[in-house]
This record gives structure tokens, sequence and C-alpha cells, in this order.
């Protein structure tokens, strides 16, 4: 399979994130012989997200992703069409797919968000992260024939715990982990509210925004500045993960949400406020402490449950830790995005990855 992935995006995010890891989790299936897939990536210009990808081992263009008179753009996305000759394009949200290019091959978008149809007229199947957005397209009159699930996957560094000393944090304190940016549908407000009401935390806010100084001002105003960190956008997520007793994703909105899989994986107890995306992938009182968004009290409550009971907290983290062993590794997810992208394309790359392997064994 010939698979070109569009990605015109903002310079951090979740969905750029993923853009990247998935994209190199296909190159390193491809490598080790599991999949027969050859893979280029055309992003808007960004020499940081460029270069990682290129890390990656993938083939890399930048395009300027303008406005809607960019013919530059247009003309470097059949350009690339014409010389990759791809069986699929794959659209990262709403900009890159609605400048889908023309041609004969298979036409998908992934939506990682609760987005407009008009954007996505030019794609012929729709791959979303989780159920509620594939129903949130068809109500808006996508076929549901053409709309499909396919969750994110996460992945486990080898970095050694963050030096809780360099950020002023006691070895003893129970640490609250938020890796998030710094932005109102984050639900940090509701956070350090609730950090108010558990004096013994101290919490590491991983991430920037345009919240940023309103989150420093509501810290001093509860009293809990002393308690809280701003580490800013970081790269080095397993060193915060293995340093933190407790994740915590307090968001209002949120339409999946890979911290909850990230904790999973770090084997880390994972309290989440309902928004619909961790709502529907956790299982409550098993794998994660599920509270009502907006409420810092009920938010404190689990959090204190967590840090008093080790029992509850160790069934959580076993509980957690199967479930994304079972279903959120990243072979599983690349199995899932070949698999499906195999069948709606009339390719098969897995099968013909496991005949070239027989064939050289």
């Amino acid at each position: 399979m010939r698979l070109l992935q569009t990605l015109s995006g903002a310079p951090q995010g979740g969905a750029e994130t993923f853009f990247v890891s998935l994209a190199a989790a296909f190159e390193r299936a491809r490598a080790a012989g599991t999949a027969e897939l050859a893979q280029r990536a055309v992003i808007r210009e960004n020499a940081a997200r460029a270069a990682a990808l290129r890390t990656g081992g993938v083939d890399t263009r930048e395009l300027g992703f303008g406005g809607r008179f960019d013919l530059a753009t247009r003309r470097g996305l059949r350009r690339e069409v014409a010389r990759f000759r791809p069986d699929v394009v794959l659209a990262y949200m709403n900009r890159a797919a609605s400048w889908m290019p023309p041609g004969d091959f298979l036409k998908c978008a992934r939506l990682g968000g609760y987005y407009d149809i008009k954007y996505y007229r030019r794609c012929d199947h729709l791959l979303c992260i989780t159920e509620h957005i594939r129903q949130h397209m068809i109500a808006q009159g996508w076929p549901a024939q053409r709309a499909h699930v396919l969750e994110n996957f996460a992945t486990v560094d080898d970095l050694p715990p963050a030096d809780r000393a360099a950020h002023d944090t006691p070895a003893d304190a129970p640490l609250l982990l938020v890796p998030s940016r710094l932005h109102v549908n984050k639900g940090l407000d509701v956070m350090l509210r609730a950090l108010a009401r558990e004096p013994r935390a101290y919490l590491w806010l991983a991430g920037s925004g345009p919240e940023h100084d309103r989150l420093h001002d509501l810290a001093r105003q509860l009293g809990v500045a002393d308690r809280v960190r701003f580490l800013g956008w970081r790269s080095d997520r397993g060193a915060l993960f293995r340093a933190a007793d407790v994740v915590v994703f307090p968001s209002r909105h949120e339409p999946f949400g890979t911290v909850s899989l990230e904790a999973w994986a770090y084997r880390r107890p994972l309290v989440a406020a309902d928004a619909s995306g961790p709502a529907g992938l956790v299982r409550p009182e098993e794998d994660a402490l599920l509270v009502a968004r907006e409420d810092d009290a009920a938010l404190a409550e689990a959090l204190t449950r967590v840090i008093d009971d080790p029992a509850l907290a160790g069934q959580l983290v076993d509980r957690g830790h199967a479930r994304y062993s079972r279903d959120y590794t990243e072979q599983a997810c690349v199995r899932r995005y070949l698999e499906t992208l195999g069948r709606l394309s009339g390719t098969d790359p897995l099968r013909q990855g496991a005949q070239r392997r027989a064939a050289t064994a």
C-alpha cells in the first residue's frame, strides 16, 4: 500500500503529536517487515515537526497550507500525488481534509474532534477516534457505512523519573500530574480548586497555552501557588509520568484524550472528569475513577481516595495496564489502521508483509 498523509496543524497539539507518532509507527512496521508499505508525509511548514518525522524515517515534504487562495499549496499537493502515486491519502482534521487533491485513490480523513461536515466533502471515508465523534458526523448526514472508529495508542519510553527536587517538590508528597494544553476546555481551574481541598498534594502542569497567566493568578488566589509547578510544554512525558503518583484528567471538553492511555501504559492510577472521551473509554471504579465535570469537590474526593488507599490505586493500575496491553499499544493500533485502510483501498499491506517475510525466511 502506498500511503500519503497530510497535516496542516498548529505548532503544538494532540492531533499533531499523534500524526508524528502514527507516521513513525507505520515506518517501524515497514522496516520490521510486518507491513508492505510506502509512505510520504506532506505537512504545513514546521521545521521541528519535519525533523521529528525524518528522524523517524518518514519521507517528508513541507507546504504552506495557507488561505483559500494559496495556489502554491494546491499545485504542490497535486505534484506530490502525481509523483508518489498513492493508493490512499489520509488527511488530518479540517484544513488538510478541505485541501484533499483530486485523483484516483482512496480519500480518507482522520477526525479527533467534533467538526463540521463541510470540510470533508472531498473525502470518501472518515476515521473517527471515538464512536461519539462518528455519531456526530452521521447526525450531520455523513453515510454511516463510510464512517469508522480507529482509536489512538500510547507509547512508553525508557526515560528515568523526572527529578522532583529539580522542581522543588518534596520526595514524600503525593504528586499529581496533568499533561495538558493550558486551555479553558482542559478544566485546569477545576484542578486548582480541587488541589486547594487536598493540602498534602503537589501538582505538575505540563503544557503551554492561552490560560497560562489566568491559571497563575488563580493559583495565587487559592493559596496553592507554592504547590503548583508550571512546567511548560514537555517532550519527556515518560519522565513526568514515572515521577507522578496520580495522573489527573480534569477536562470539561475532551473528544478522546490519549492521557488516559498514557496513564495506563506507565502504570499510574487515573482520575478523570466525565468529558465524552474519557467517559466513553474508562470503566469507572475498575481502571479509573470518573467524576463529574466542573465538580472540584468530587475531584478532590477521588484524589484523596487514591492517595489514601494503595489497594484501590493498585487495582486501577493493574486493570488499566491490562487494557492498554490488549488494545492500545502501537502494534494494535497500526494493525487496525492498516487492516481498515487496506480493506477500503483494496490492498492488503499486512498480508503482503507476511508473504514477504515468508519469502525471505
